[in-house]
């Protein structure tokens, strides 16, 4: 056996110890490949409507007309999308990226100063927005290089009526479109009908080019854009496809993507990885409404599904979630967020399919470790390395560190970014020139070469000198029944230095402090145990559901320095 990659004696069968990056020069040359061999499947559902890959062909070459032939756009310029999960994404997506531009995903829910950053920073030329959102990028857009802007309604493409009575609704019934004035905007529709009369540009492309600007970082102040090249995207769509491959049948399969595509996670493991597969993408628009979002499992015959652990903590405690189909689902993957013990178990007992937790970050586009799919039960694990990527755990002077130790997780491999957009300086301090990205993220290997995520390194509570990793405490604590949500932060203590303080969501509402306390007790060490327990509504929750600890130790921090 290899001491160098133990976990290649683990792999299950059929998966190759390397990929083949040659396969495909560009993400485009796969999705022209897609649209040719899939032409008459579905790829995109929507509120009802779907779209095949000949459809998604049609529209996007339509748009990248429009790009190159109306706008005179060229390789290597920027356009920032800035919509939800909604038909009009892939589209758009899939022409910028034919007509070898940059996109530059942009959360719809920025606020004003976070969209004028990204903008300024990516250098944008172009945006396509959804009208819900044009009133932030108004405020902003005279402040940027922006020349190009492009608007679009929810129903735009959902045909006649439905289309319009969708927009009529959002708009003066739900009040969900703000008033907006950006007199040089062109509706989507427009774009298309005028991108009709332009050809599909003749671009070439490589593996060094760049595909996308994906922010990230928020952790540290300024978001960053990690710059993926088409080799980076390419290698990750095949290396997870070699993953799923096995079991996933091409042209068969559908997809829930309630996580948003303009999230890594959902891009590549949802958008690209699914529509290589011939899959159909069957996109939801607002997963935050689980009542609706179970009603679109019941109306979907779904074979895969990605999440993060709360949503699917979520969808377990929505009211007719049990009663859904899961007869067709053989792949439920969480990422994004550690996945709790608690949900993973529970999941398996209602769905029958395993929760397989996979790991990765922006900055490896983003798959860098997956568990087995085959995998019978939680393991606590966020798998093995996944083909052609090498993970190493090394201590705080950059030494390799031996089986079972902890340090910091660190990765290599054809997935690793190219560097931070513009930052050399911030790309220097995570990115060596060996190859070796520092993920910032706490972990030991065990024998097999399976990979445990103890902590990230700016979520660890230090108590008396020990390390308190917020996950275990989390972990923990979600074993009790009264609990729905938990998140575990440091709060400075004059004795000990830090003390584990508790934010709490009740699934129970006479769930009280001291009986918490109590199971705290029974079931974790003296300085583990939460000192502080807050009882709150719900929790600050990222654009994809992950649990924000910064944000409460920020609200600690803020009313320690007002007494």
């Amino acid at each position: 056996m290899s001491n160098e990659r133990p976990w290649l004696d683990h792999y299950p069968a059929g998966i190759p110890a390397e990929i083949d990056l040659n396969a495909y020069a560009s993400v485009a040359a796969v999705l022209e490949e897609s649209f040719q061999r899939f032409r008459d499947r579905p790829a995109f559902a929507n509120f009802g409507k779907q779209l095949s890959y000949g459809q998604t062909d049609t529209l996007s070459r339509q748009f990248a007309g429009y790009l190159t032939g109306v706008l005179k756009l060229g390789k290597g310029d920027r356009i920032a999308i800035m919509m939800p999960n909604v038909l009009q994404y892939p589209i758009a997506l899939s022409g910028a990226l034919r007509a070898g531009l940059v996109v530059v995903n942009t959360n719809p829910m920025y606020t004003a100063r976070e969209l004028k950053h990204q903008l300024l920073d990516s250098g944008a030329k172009a945006i396509v927005v959804l009208d819900n959102f044009a009133a932030t990028l108004q405020q902003v857009v005279a402040d940027t290089q922006v020349q190009h802007i492009i608007t679009t309604g929810i129903g735009d493409l959902l045909g006649f009526p439905k289309g319009a009575l969708v927009n009529f609704v959002l708009k003066h019934v739900k009040k969900m479109v703000p008033a907006y004035n950006l007199p040089q905007a062109v509706r989507f529709r427009d774009a298309l009908a005028q991108g009709a009369a332009h050809p599909l540009p003749k671009v070439e492309l490589g593996h060094d080019d760049i595909a996308f600007l994906q922010y990230t970082g928020g952790t540290t102040g300024v978001a960053k854009g990690a710059m993926l090249s088409h080799g980076n995207m390419v290698a990750n769509m095949l290396q997870a496809g070699a993953w799923i491959g096995q079991n996933a049948k091409y042209g068969e399969e559908i997809i829930i993507t309630a996580l948003p595509l303009y999230h890594i996670f959902s891009l590549t493991a949802n958008g690209l990885v699914f529509m290589r597969l011939g899959g159909l993408n069957w996109l939801v628009t607002n997963p935050r409404d689980m009542p609706g979002f179970v009603k679109e499992l019941k109306a979907s015959r779904f074979t895969a599904l990605t999440g993060v652990n709360t949503l699917f903590n979520g969808l377990l405690n929505t009211p007719g979630f049990a009663e859904v189909d899961f007869s067709r689902l053989h792949l439920t993957l969480g990422g994004g967020m550690a996945v709790q013990r608690a949900v993973a178990e529970r999941w398996k007992k209602v769905t029958g399919c395993p929760l397989v937790e996979a790991y990765g970050l922006t900055e490896t586009s983003p798959a860098a470790c997956i568990n087995p799919l085959d995998l019978k039960d939680y393991n606590g694990s966020i798998g093995l390395p996944i083909p052609s990527t090498d993970v190493a755990i090394w201590s705080e002077d950059n030494r390799p560190l031996p089986v079972g130790e902890v340090g910091e997780l660190m990765v290599k491999g054809p997935q690793v970014m190219q560097g931070y957009w513009n930052r050399p300086d911030e790309t220097a301090k995570v990115l060596g020139a060996d190859g070796w990205l520092h993920t910032g993220d706490i972990a030991r290997m065990d024998e097999a070469g399976y990979f445990y995520i103890v902590d990230r390194k700016k979520d660890m509570i230090l108590v008396s000198g020990f390390n308190v990793y917020p996950n275990e405490v989390e972990d923990a604590v979600m074993q009790h029944p009264g609990v729905a949500e938990v998140a575990a932060v440091g709060v400075p203590d004059e004795h000990s230095g830090e003390v584990v303080k508790l934010f709490v969501v009740r699934k129970d509402p006479n769930l009280t402090e001291e009986a918490l306390k109590q199971f705290c007790r029974d079931n974790l060490t003296g300085y583990k145990r939460p000192k502080f327990i807050e009882f709150r509504d719900a929790l600050p929750k990222s654009n994809v559901g992950k649990i924000l600890r910064r944000e409460l130790r920020g609200e600690k921090k803020a009313a320690a320095s007002a007494h």
